[in-house]
């Protein structure tokens, strides 16, 4: 079966995980993506670990399993553009690119002469994506910018951990570099649309994306909660701002994920609970209701759901239609019958290690599926072969 990109050639020269997370889409959609890396070392994460890749005899290969999260579906050239051989062989490349990915410093690559005004003379076609901490213009643009400190500073971290008032208050980032991976998916959004539109106008364009506007993007209700109300939203753990019940509460053997989303839901988790007039409290018949009421409401559900273990009210409440889960580590997420029936962990040949797994794409596309064509590759392992197939020359 064909897919949905095939024939597409992507020049990617970015690192670590926005721009690789933005490309590895591409590539399982079926585009071409060579990744340029530098002589010696590569991408910065392929020293990320441990952990490492096992080999077939259980030692530990030079390929960190950070690098491998990123960087499937694409095939790997070393080039040191620092060097005029180097900055025209990537020009070379990008003439016969569709698109280049970057994640250079703001003006970086202009004194390599690979900026996008310097590419597009070669490649009118081309569509540059650029990826800062920043973006392009403005009085932060010359600054780097990492996952960790966008969270903070574009406020993710101001609402994400326990509340004040509970011990272990304070700032508390999420368990992955979200905002890198949202950054990502951003970016391949808008090079999707630029291709779309090249279509009609037969010519490429700039795109700039930074990471501090996809992490104030991605505040989503509680962006809208501040901005309706001039209130800033405060931590409150695992608690939700306009939801009630919708946190994790103890049970017999651990933890419980109730997510009511509406009153039918309440009103069944009643029944369920033993409660069912609390579904009829005043305090407690709507979702506003129960939002004003969170310190009364909370503390009594906690009290009755320590009586069972999670298997048992998961196994109540999903058969009264009331959604919840157990909190899974990841051994438990990998066991879990459902991430099995979707094929979430994929096992693919690697040079180095016999086989690697990996973890599934979750694009499911009917007629132009995602494909699984090549591991993460080895620091500059198709050099040949790129250069042939993309320049017709060894």
């Amino acid at each position: 079966m064909t897919t949905a990109l095939e024939g597409l050639k992507v020049l990617d020269l970015s690192r670590v995980l926005a721009g690789p997370w933005a490309g590895q889409l591409l590539g399982d959609l079926g585009a071409d993506v060579v990744k340029v890396e530098r002589p010696g070392t590569g991408d910065d994460t392929r020293a990320w670990g441990p952990p490492y890749l096992r080999d077939e005899q259980g030692g530990d290969t030079s390929e960190a399993a950070y690098f491998l999260s990123a960087n499937r579906n694409k095939r790997s050239v070393v080039i040191d553009f620092t060097l005029p051989a180097g900055q025209q062989q990537v020009r070379e490349l990008a003439a016969k690119a569709d698109v280049l990915i970057e994640n250079f410093k703001v003006g970086g690559l202009k004194a390599y002469g690979l900026d996008y005004e310097s590419l597009k003379a070669l490649n009118p076609r081309l569509i540059y994506c650029s990826i800062t901490g920043f973006g392009q213009t403005g009085p932060y643009a010359q600054r780097a910018g990492y996952d960790f400190m966008i969270q903070a500073l574009g406020g993710m971290m101001s609402i994400t951990g326990r509340a004040d008032s509970e011990d272990g208050a304070g700032p508390v980032k999420v368990g992955v570099a979200v905002t890198d991976i949202l950054t990502g998916l951003y970016a391949s959004n808008a090079i999707l649309a630029a291709l779309a539109e090249r279509e009609r106008s037969g010519l490429g364009q700039y795109i700039d994306i930074a990471l501090l506007d996809v992490q104030v993007a991605c505040l989503a209700n509680q962006a809208l909660n501040y901005l309706t109300t001039g209130q800033a939203p405060q931590r409150l753990g695992n608690a939700h701002p306009n939801i009630v019940p919708y946190q994790d509460f103890p049970t017999a053997d651990g933890d419980l994920i109730l997510t009511v989303g509406n009153d039918g839901q309440f009103r069944r988790f009643c029944e369920v609970a033993g409660k069912p007039e609390w579904a009829d409290d005043a305090r407690f018949s709507t979702n506003a209701a129960r939002v004003a009421n969170r310190d009364v409401l909370v503390p009594l559900i906690r009290q009755v759901t320590v009586f069972r273990s999670t298997t048992e009210w998961v196994e109540l409440l999903e058969q009264a239609g009331v959604p919840c889960g157990p909190v899974n580590d990841l051994q438990a997420v990998f066991s879990d019958p459902q991430v099995i029936h979707r094929q979430l962990r994929i096992a693919m040949a690697h040079p180095a290690a016999g086989e690697v797994n990996l973890v599934a794409s979750p694009m499911r596309l009917s007629r132009t599926p995602v494909s699984y064509r090549a591991a993460p590759p080895c620091l500059g392992a198709d050099q040949n072969e790129v250069i042939r197939d993309w320049l017709g020359s060894a």
